[in-house]
């Protein structure tokens, strides 16, 4: 397998990756319409973080994690690299010492679609990472792939300079030209949660707030009183 490493590529503007930052991987994916989740495979190894930043794609070999050596380079400040293979592999890619050479450049995190391992060691230096596994299993290096050049992951298509969000839900990737729409999508979809939020708290139902006794009776879903279910034949 030959690849090629691509330097320089385009990124989202800070401003945008930090105007996503404040919100949830949820609120972002359903902001911008129910798209950009890279899947429910990834889970992360630490809890309760949260992180924003701008794509470093790699394109590896299962099992090979020469391309993340090559990667390395190309990160800076505010990237979260982001791995896949070229056909599906648990082996850990990926422990502490990568963690460390990015944490020095100011990489923000790691996405994997496949295997990490040290996961004590990246809990405890504060380097956020999700995953497809967590696995003891070593790697070589011994074959070519890709740096900065479209990969696939869960469906969804990230580009090098891409928006990557990460939380305990999952990950979500903002096309870079989205990323100032998404923010703006998702500044009034927490407005609008909010406001939701409120009539909960003074005892509002859903199923009013949503007109959705207008959508049982469309579905022809009928209220009956106990003693009528159980006269009618039916059983509880």
């Amino acid at each position: 397998m030959s690849g090629v490493i691509v330097t320089g590529p385009p990124k989202a503007d800070s401003k945008d990756v930090e105007a996503l930052a404040g919100y949830g991987v949820a609120t972002v994916h359903e902001a911008m319409g129910r798209t950009g989740l890279l899947g429910s495979r990834l889970r992360p190894v630490q809890q309760d973080t949260r992180i924003a930043g701008t794509a470093v794609t790699v394109l590896s070999w299962p099992g090979d994690n020469l391309m993340i050596h090559a990667a390395v380079e190309q990160c800076g400040e505010g990237d979260i690299l982001v791995v896949t293979t070229t056909s599906p592999s648990t082996d850990g890619m990926f422990g502490e010492l990568f963690a460390t050479a990015l944490q020095q450049r100011g990489v923000r995190g790691l996405v994997i679609d496949a295997g990490v391992r040290d996961t004590a060691e990246l809990r405890a230096m504060g380097f956020p990472v999700w995953s497809a596994a967590v696995s003891a299993q070593g790697t070589v290096k011994a074959t070519g792939g890709s740096v900065n050049v479209p990969v696939v992951i869960g469906g969804q298509v990230v580009r090098p300079g891409d928006v990557v969000l990460a939380d305990d839900d999952g990950v979500v990737v903002v096309p870079r030209e989205r990323a100032r729409q998404a923010a703006e999508a998702s500044e009034a979809r927490e407005r609008k949660e909010a406001a939701t939020r409120a009539a909960f708290l003074e005892g509002q139902l859903g199923l009013d707030r949503y007109k959705l006794r207008e959508k049982l009776a469309e579905l022809g879903v009928t209220y009956q009183t106990w003693e009528t279910y159980t006269r009618d034949g039916e059983r509880p």
